[in-house]
């Protein structure tokens, strides 16, 4: 059975009755006794198939296996657009944890404007804290085609370009936002089609559209890479693929207008399928957030907990792989940290090293 009771760890948690339900659904074994039951948090995350929905499934496992106090529930959701604006409810600030961005956080403060509000119709004019950084995504950051007479941005202008849903941070806003913000591209001078990942990737390699973005993610030593199933699909054309470079200044004009924290990236030759110059992306990072008000002590366990099971997810999933230490304090700062994560990270000894990243700010809010 699934009670909610009070603890000194916080309100309103959904504690399950015995840590049994978790281990019986990943088919492992509870301790035969428990001294009390998990707090169990839940997690918004994205549709299954994104990825983060499955490898985060697999750290509550490891989570609950390991007898943690504290064990997180992945839950599927539309996705990141989503989860900032379900978490203006004030029911959820004391319970739940969501994955995702300091640009959708930065972005949600000043919704409802002219040139957000096709996304974001509402303001959700809070500074929710961050626990830790889990990777930096280029989706919607970079482009490509298989044309080669598209060899830069302002060739892009005028042509087909097929782009994320609205809902979809990376792959339809922040894409948007990209090319209308930082190079005049718009739907007024340009085809623009808003689409699900797959529709827009079987559209280049049927030839019906010029240019689209496609799925790729990092963490911040650049040593591991995320080439997701879309771009490999391109690649197993065997059609020549050609990067479109998006450059330092406009991601410069981006911040500048929406106080943003996209920040540019140059990926090495080689890295990616058929890439066979250097080319100049932009990122983002993306986290787990939660209000303010989340009790601290449980935001205390979870980070000792990613800290612990971090090395050894690497194993097991594949986006795991971009895990690293620096990656969970990039963009973390005093002003933006939760204090039951600034404590974890105390004890771990690394708190210090935040300060060699840029942090995510936040928009003045009106």
């Amino acid at each position: 059975m699934t009670t909610t009771i009070t603890t000194n760890m916080g309100r309103g948690f959904r504690l399950a009755g015995a840590a049994f339900l978790i281990a019986a659904g990943f088919g492992i074994s509870a301790p035969a006794v428990a001294a009390e039951p998990p707090i169990i948090v839940p997690n918004l995350l994205c549709p299954f198939g994104c990825g983060v929905t499955e490898s985060d499934t697999m750290l509550n496992t490891m989570m609950a296996r390991g007898g943690e106090r504290v064990v997180l529930a992945a839950q599927e959701t539309p996705g990141y657009m989503y989860n900032i604006r379900a978490m203006a409810e004030q029911n959820r600030w004391k319970t739940s944890v969501f994955g995702t961005e300091d640009t959708v956080i930065q972005l949600a403060i000043q919704g409802g404007s002219p040139e957000l509000k096709e996304f974001l119709p509402e303001k959700v004019p809070i500074k929710f804290k961050l626990l830790y950084g889990e990777a930096f995504w280029i989706q919607g950051k970079i482009f490509l085609t298989f044309n080669p007479a598209i060899k830069t941005m302002a060739d892009v202008k005028g042509k087909r370009i097929s782009l994320g849903l609205r809902g979809q941070s990376d792959w339809g806003v922040f894409s948007r936002l990209v090319l209308e913000h930082g190079y005049g591209i718009t739907p007024q001078n340009s085809d623009i089609r808003h689409v699900t990942p797959g529709v827009l990737t079987q559209q280049l390699i049927d030839g019906t559209t010029d240019v689209t973005t496609t799925a790729v993610g990092a963490e911040a030593n650049n040593k591991e890479w995320l080439i997701g199933g879309f771009l490999r699909q391109l690649e197993a054309t065997g059609k020549k693929i050609h990067y479109i470079d998006v450059d330092a200044a406009a991601l410069d004009k981006v911040n500048k207008k929406f106080s943003t924290t996209f920040l540019p990236l140059k990926i090495k030759a080689g890295t990616l399928p058929g890439q066979d110059r250097e080319i100049s992306v932009g990122y983002n990072r993306g986290f787990k957030a939660t209000h303010e008000t989340f009790p601290d002590d449980v935001a205390y366990q979870i980070v000792k907990a990613v800290a612990k099971y971090g090395p050894q997810m690497r194993d097991l999933h594949g986006l795991w792989r971009i895990w690293s230490k620096e990656t969970m304090l990039h963009g973390l700062s005093e002003e933006n940290v939760h204090p039951g994560a600034k404590k974890a990270y105390v004890e771990l000894g690394w708190w210090d090293e935040h300060k060699k990243y840029p942090p995510m700010t936040y928009p003045k809010i009106n």
